[in-house]
């Protein structure tokens, strides 16, 4: 699901494959790499602190 300044699928496959691979054993991590990049574009959006 895309929200409205999400990216789009076609952006995320663009990005995904220039972003590191995760190489740390045990769990997984809790946010996926895209969730990360939405946040990071919403503080930036925002403006938040």
């Amino acid at each position: 699901m895309t929200r409205r300044f999400g990216l789009t699928d076609a952006q995320w496959a663009v990005l995904e494959p220039l972003l590191p691979a995760g190489k740390r054993p045990g769990r997984p991590s809790k946010w996926t790499n895209r969730r990360l990049i939405d946040g990071i574009q919403w503080r930036v959006r925002i403006g938040a602190p």
